[in-house]
């Protein structure tokens, strides 16, 4: 499980999530990211930042096990603060950053590709907030980035997904290809950017943030004050324990599945 920065050409940097098997951060994953799309950003031969990840998904949001099994609020504070952290820093990175979305992205992946400057996603990428679902409250804010207020709504009180191609025709999403493809073309609409002055682009950062109608960080963190409530009270464990209990069956029923369709095919 890590999260790493490559640098594929000149003025460009890709970090990329790894962490198995649906890219669901923990604790630390988030600090880790935060602290690499920061040291990104921070480095001057940088014009441009591209956020990847390996595996199935781009991001399923937070490491519920680890939630599940901490005593105490210390995890789910822990991913609280840990979400806003790399939120924020794809936010306030100081160049441009292209959130490059295959598979599912869910929860704090959307928090993920909300705050980012432009989103370049395969044709199988889905979008959702399935909160409800798990017990937790939030992210609102960035799907409201990505999509009209009524249809943020209902995809939020539903746990619903939208697809990449519905994202583009909203004008949220840039480019939708095929998954073979997502790299060349997130790397594409990165050397177009870093193909600029770094130091106009840098105060074009700043002063396009400075005019956003609403300021993501306090209002996530409103939000999150809800999901903290919602522990408390108990249902946020309530639902996150019924959700980790569904996930236990399905993997016993997928288990079982493979050893019986095994020994079909021993001869």
């Amino acid at each position: 499980m890590s999260v790493s920065t490559s640098r594929p050409e000149p003025a460009v940097a890709v970090v990329t999530m790894d962490f198995p098997p649906v890219n669901a951060l923990p604790v630390q994953g988030w600090y880790d990211l935060a602290a690499a799309v920061g040291a990104a950003g921070a480095d001057p031969a940088v014009r441009c930042v591209v956020l990847a990840a390996a595996g199935r998904g781009f991001n399923a949001g937070v490491d519920l096990k680890e939630i599940r099994r901490s005593p105490g609020h210390e995890a789910l504070l822990g991913a609280n603060h840990g979400c806003a952290a790399a939120f924020s820093a794809v936010y306030d990175c100081p160049v441009p950053v292209i959130a490059a979305v295959h598979g599912f992205c869910l929860g704090g992946g959307v928090g993920l590709a909300g705050n980012a400057d432009a989103v370049v996603a395969s044709e199988d990428a889905v979008f959702g907030l399935p909160e409800l679902d798990r017990g937790a409250l939030g992210a609102a804010t960035h799907l409201a980035r990505l999509v009209p207020q009524h249809l943020m709504r209902t995809l939020y009180f539903t746990s619903r997904t939208v697809t990449a191609h519905e994202l583009h025709r909203h004008g949220s999403v840039w480019r939708v290809v095929p998954r073979s493809a997502l790299r060349a073309a997130a790397l594409e609409l990165a050397r177009e950017i870093a193909a600029k002055d770094g130091a106009l682009l840098r105060l074009a950062k700043a002063a396009i943030n400075g005019i956003d109608p609403v300021d993501v960080r306090r209002s996530y963190r409103y939000e999150q004050g809800f999901t903290f409530e919602a522990g408390l009270c108990g249902v946020g464990d309530r639902l996150r324990e019924a959700f980790g209990q569904q996930e236990e069956q399905q993997h016993e029923e997928e288990q079982q599945e493979r050893e019986q369709q095994q020994e079909k095919e021993q001869p």
